[in-house]
């Protein structure tokens, strides 16, 4: 089955020219140009992946990030937020309220095609286990994209999913921030070191105790141990 990407876009050219170019891809689109649109969707169908911008005219595109990932039914669907602000500020706030990646404005619509096939391609890539079970309390399922503390299932966006089951696959070994930069966007990517440091924060907070086995290595990245 083709992936169905959502587009939330208040511009009808910009709409128009990002569906073109996704559905040349192979993919399937629903467009829409405000926040309502969207969230009257979702009621219907789950996305496989959603281009939001940041300013629409009825709802700030970081309240709908918020949202979404308070949402269980689409809160590991990945978001690329897509904005004219270019302010590193604005792109850690983003990334912070839980977006997956971002575009700034003017951008090339094949690299956005690009990050979006790239974003599936990850999706693809074997898994090293059906289950990695750690601290006697952390369980990762790479299969189901499903993390469990306690038995308790903990909601992470994909991103973050994928850096701890990035770190999780070796145990103990240090991956720097452009290690994990690398796995996740390869060199399909206009993101910083930040980055990592925003999702490993919230990672963290996310896996409560469990978290404490992320470790910060001052200077050179993280890594996960038992």
């Amino acid at each position: 089955m083709k992936k169905l990407i959502a587009i939330v876009d208040d511009e009808p050219d910009i709409l128009e020219l990002i569906e073109l170019h996704l559905r040349k891809a192979g993919f399937d689109t629903a467009a829409m140009e405000n926040a309502q649109e969207l969230m009257d969707f979702l009621k219907r169908k789950v996305p496989d992946l959603i281009i939001l911008d940041l300013m629409l005219p009825d709802m700030n595109g970081l309240e709908i990030c918020r949202q979404l990932r308070k949402d269980s039914r689409v809160s590991a669907v990945p978001i690329i937020m897509l904005t004219a602000k270019s302010d590193e500020i604005d792109r850690v706030l983003g990334l912070e309220i839980g977006a997956d990646d971002y575009v700034t404005k003017p951008f090339s619509v094949k690299e956005l095609v690009a990050r979006v096939g790239a974003n599936f391609r990850r999706e693809k890539r074997s898994s090293v286990a059906d289950r990695i079970s750690l601290g006697g309390c952390l369980e990762i399922y790479p299969d189901e994209y499903r993390v469990e503390v306690n038995g308790k299932r903990i909601e992470l966006t994909s991103t973050e999913f994928r850096i701890l089951l990035l770190l999780a696959s070796n145990t103990g070994k240090v991956y720097s921030r452009q290690d994990i930069l690398d796995n996740l966007w390869g060199t399909n990517k206009i993101v910083i070191d930040r980055t990592i440091d925003v999702h490993i924060t919230n990672l963290r907070k996310k896996l409560g105790r469990a978290g404490n086995m992320i470790d910060n290595i001052r200077g050179i990245g993280y890594k996960l141990r038992e």
